[in-house]
């Protein structure tokens, strides 16, 4: 895409191109309205030379638009904060809402190429990076993103001509480093990155436009242009992201109605196991945090099944610094208005921690399935989503490990009977709760389903069989041990 580009083709003069360009921003102002109106989340991501006025261009496209609708974000390098996360950490947890204009100064796109060319990427991780970044930039628009991107291109002359400008004035002498004029004594190579980049990314959901940067009205003009030519196409219809055929390498799952909820403990032997696994959990959690290996432990299961006496002996193995139990609710208008996994990539666990989901994202193929919350189209690719967002978290280091708690549909009903009778404990029973009793057998449908489609060897579903909590509760924290020694 950049090898064989061709400088200069733009034949209308300064003159002409601004004056275009004042028309086109008022164009663009109006259009900032009708996405307020169709609520559409919109992310411009500019990348280009160091030197090749990516500000300058962000400067030109919000001169007439709303500021209240619309944010600028300049992405720099990672803190020592942010690399105790999972790379798409930092980028997901800044994507807009519904309605909303984000603008990025650089993005994932400048944080990868720079990792390799410094190598801190082998050529295997960053082919593997350019993956994560497709399948990213693919849920995106999959799940109602318009993706704009935009690189502004230089040649070598002209950037060192800017480098040298910028450096010869005391003004703006600090924008000026020495990656940047590294950068520009290795141009070609640098190129050749950047290419490859641009090509392994360009797709018919979010294609690339190169721009000429080398004149300013000119390059703000092409920018103003793509802008709004991708926003009213999107406005209209968009070309669907191509889902890819996957063949995850899957764990056999456990039917429900195979599971064995006869299994029982006695009580003596429950408090001689739960002590000996404390002691183990415990002694494991501080090796953890010591070689900064985080955990993700997700809770599903029937209401009344035992999640929270679980979580709870499983919590009291742990330093209370090092963990943190969170209980998913129904989306607030914050969330609903994002991709539906926004809210569990900001909640993920730094480095040598850990986060114990009571219920999950497993809830778009369950819940929001069931009840209407989401397409068709939507839980169906969810399946492949969630076993992505998986897959990227263990590949970039964390243990991630899935319960689903069960038991049958008598047991449900004696413990609901109990709550209901129980002062003490009818805070723990809702006209919820019963409705979605009556829906037993399509819910268990669905079940089946989420466990035949996530149960990949990477992240398997563990089923605890919790007639008597007790055995499901030591049940849970032994696998618990298991997994984290063999991740340590």
């Amino acid at each position: 895409m950049l090898q064989e580009f061709v400088f200069g083709q733009e034949r209308r003069t300064e003159r002409e191109c601004k004056s275009l360009l004042k028309v086109r921003r008022e164009e663009l102002a109006a259009l900032q309205q009708r996405i307020k109106q169709a609520g559409l989340p919109v992310i411009v991501l500019l990348e280009g030379w160091s030197a090749s006025g990516k500000g300058r261009t962000i400067q030109s496209l919000i001169r007439d638009l709303d500021p209240r609708f619309f944010r600028v974000l300049s992405v720099g390098p990672p803190t020592p904060a942010e690399q105790r996360w999972p790379f798409l950490k930092r980028h997901f947890e800044c994507i807009p809402e519904g309605g909303k204009v984000l603008f990025l100064d650089t993005g994932w796109m400048e944080e990868t190429v720079r990792a390799y060319l410094r190598g801190d990427l082998s050529d295997q991780e960053y082919q593997k990076r350019l993956e994560s970044i497709n399948i990213f930039e693919r849920q995106l628009t999959a799940g109602g993103y318009l993706l704009i991107k935009i690189f502004l291109h230089i040649d070598a002359q002209c950037q060192k001509e800017r480098l040298d400008g910028l450096a010869a004035d005391k003004e703006t002498l600090w924008r000026v480093n020495d990656e940047d004029r590294r950068q520009n004594k290795n141009y070609e190579k640098n190129l050749a990155v950047f290419d490859s980049y641009l090509e392994a990314t360009d797709k018919p959901w979010a294609p690339w436009k190169v721009i000429d940067s080398t004149v300013a009205p000119k390059a703000n003009l092409a920018a103003a242009d793509w802008v709004y030519q991708q926003t009213t196409a999107a406005l209209e219809s968009r070309p669907q992201p191509v889902h890819p055929e996957y063949h995850w390498d899957m764990a056999p799952p456990l039917p429900l109605a195979q599971a064995d909820l006869t299994q029982t403990l006695e009580e003596k032997e429950y408090r001689k196991q739960l002590k000996k696994c404390r002691a183990k959990l415990a002694a494991l959690h501080n090796e953890l945090y010591r070689k900064k290996v985080p955990v993700v432990i997700a809770y599903e299961g029937w209401d009344a099944a035992g999640k929270g006496g679980n979580i709870k002996r499983l919590a009291s193995a742990l330093d209370p610094r090092g963990y943190e139990v969170l209980p998913i609710a129904a989306p607030t208008r914050d969330e609903l208005a994002r991709h539906y996994l926004w809210r569990f990539w900001t909640r993920l666990p730094k480095t040598g921690h850990i986060a114990i989901f009571d219920r999950s994202w497993y809830g778009r193929v369950m819940v929001e399935r069931l009840e209407g919350f989401c397409s068709t189209e939507d839980w169906q690719r969810a399946y492949d989503e969630i076993n992505e967002f998986e897959k990227e978290l263990v590949d970039s280091g964390m243990v991630v490990l899935k319960f689903w708690v069960q038991i049958d549909k008598d047991t449900q009903l004696a413990r609901f009977n109990e709550r209901q009778a129980d002062p003490a404990k009818q805070w723990k029973i809702t006209e919820e709760d019963w409705r979605n009793r009556e829906k037993w057998d399509a819910y268990e449908t669905a079940i089946n389903e989420m466990l035949a489609r996530t149960s990949t060897t990477f992240a398997p579903w563990h089923v605890l069989e919790s007639v008597d909590k007790r055995f499901a509760r030591i049940k849970a924290m032994k696998i618990v041990i298991e997994a984290i020694e063999q991740a340590l």
